[in-house]
């Protein structure tokens, strides 16, 4: 099984699974170091959101939301899809209401339920 940090990733490789739910990696087809400066972008706009938040400063909050949404949508995690095969966009939804739900169904129960 292949795992993404701690946690499976879907056998066509566009999801990795978090308490039953599908997310959406990143796309593969980025070059290393696109993807390393748009990770980078991401983590730096997660911590402005948290700091925001802190601070109860809304318009920063926002403004860092929105760079956390830009980043996710460079890496393919939200916005158009990243494969090409016409297949539906399950991200964000429970693995056992997808196509994948047998494949789910079948992996261990650790890595199915698990708080990773």
């Amino acid at each position: 099984m292949r795992l993404a940090g701690k946690n499976p990733v879907t056998p066509d490789g566009r999801y990795f699974v978090v308490r039953g739910r599908l997310w959406r990696m990143s796309d593969p087809s980025l070059p290393a170091h696109e993807r390393e400066k748009l990770v980078h972008e991401l983590m730096t706009a997660r911590r402005a959101v948290r700091m925001a938040r802190r601070a109860a400063d809304a318009d920063a909050q926002n403004s860092g939301r929105a760079a956390v949404d830009r980043a996710k949508r460079a890496l393919g995690e939200r916005g158009p899809v990243w494969w090409g095969d016409g297949s539906e966009d399950y991200n964000r939804r429970m693995a056992r209401n997808t196509p994948y739900a047998e494949w789910y169904a079948g992996i261990p129960e650790l890595y199915r339920s698990g708080s990773t």
